[in-house]
């Protein structure tokens, strides 16, 4: 195929008096002289304007369950088509996909594909979403957005796995043609933040709240437990109690288990009685939907009715199991309405993880 110009023009930068160029697309704010590339290193001053340098490139496709972004109430059981490009706007040090998101390399970006290619490609592997995912799709908004606009046109939803750092105005562009997210919540405290993130929380508590509030836009939240950072009983109470307070019950969340990795790695893995633990707080709180995840627990992977208790849709890492659960998502015990976005999925997906080249 005829190679792509990869340095596409952005919206969100303002022109400095010193010549300097201030992108806006998220908190960071960082100024650029020509030539000089933001914290995210997609994103570079050049003429006088922030272009980003990854348009249409990727680091690779895979084709995954929707369990696996994790997404358990978003058309449980159906395949996305998952990809994403390199660089990332936070410098979180316990990174898990920093080969991905930490890149410096543009030899990363090893693929070549249009949105309508994506799109396309979505259709011939019968697959119901695509995903950007792997890094944080904000640093990429405009390949996102035109990618998500031509699966639209030709029925497919797009997902974001995202940690919500981003200002207001791109904001609203990019989640105003997602269909769903998920959404990092690193932890409870602006010092997690600062020290092992480099960012900061209220921006993500602000997207939080303008996912509910102002979209509808389907989203779950994911916090990986890390001991002795953000694992606290006492954080984990004030957060969950912070989530019912502005988003409500019925916002699914994900406690997952940390593993050494990136620059990390004197901290041991995440015992499986934390994330049981911190998944009985959330529930004491009033959350309906809590999950642990990156440990083998189908007890506290599996979907329970809020109103009579009954499992009604079980897991097994991503594998499905029994389903008491009409098509529309109505528990077939009780009749309550289970959040989320539902369908026939006669033959669940699975747990695989399919690599795919789409070019």
């Amino acid at each position: 195929m005829t190679e792509m110009n990869t340095r596409h023009p952005t919206r969100y930068w303002q022109a400095q008096d010193d010549g300097r160029v201030m992108c806006t697309l998220c908190p960071r704010f960082c100024t650029l002289r020509d030539g000089k590339r933001g914290a995210c290193f997609v994103r570079q001053a050049l003429d006088g304007e922030i272009v980003l340098t990854t348009y249409g490139r990727s680091s690779g496709f895979c084709i995954d369950p929707i369990e696996k972004k994790p997404l358990n109430h978003f058309y449980p059981g159906s395949s996305v088509l998952s990809f994403g490009t390199a660089g990332c706007n936070l410098g979180c040090k316990f990174c898990q996909n920093w080969n991905i998101s930490k890149s410096r390399q543009i030899d990363t970006l090893s693929t070549q594909a249009t949105p309508e290619q994506i799109a396309q490609s979505a259709l011939k592997y019968a697959s119901e979403s695509i995903a950007f995912t792997y890094n944080d799709p904000v640093i990429f908004l405009e390949y996102a957005v035109d990618t998500a606009i031509a699966c639209r046109e030709v029925g497919v939803n797009t997902v974001a796995v995202t940690a919500g750092y981003i200002c207001e105005q791109p904001r609203e562009e990019f989640f105003s043609v997602m269909d769903a997210a998920n959404v990092d919540l690193k932890a409870f405290t602006e010092r997690f933040y600062r020290k092992l993130c480099s960012g900061q929380l209220a921006p993500v508590l602000e997207t939080l709240k303008y996912l509910k509030d102002e979209t509808d836009v389907w989203f779950e939240i994911t916090t990986l437990l890390i001991p002795d950072e953000n694992d606290s009983p006492q954080e984990i109470d004030a957060m969950t109690g912070w989530i019912m307070d502005h988003l409500g019950p019925d916002v699914p969340l994900h406690f997952t288990a940390f593993h050494p990795d990136f620059k990390l790695l004197d901290k041991p893995r995440t015992p499986a009685d934390t994330l049981v633990s911190a998944r009985e707080i959330a529930l004491k709180n009033g959350m309906h939907y809590v999950y642990v995840g990156n440990v083998h627990d189908q007890a506290c992977s599996s979907t329970y009715c809020p109103g009579c208790g009954e499992m009604v849709l079980a897991r097994d890492w991503h594998q499905l199991g029994k389903r008491s659960l009409s098509h529309s998502g109505v528990c077939e015990n009780c009749g309550y309405q289970i959040a989320g976005r539902f369908a026939n999925y006669s033959k669940p997906f699975g747990r695989r993880r399919i690599p795919v080249n789409i070019t």
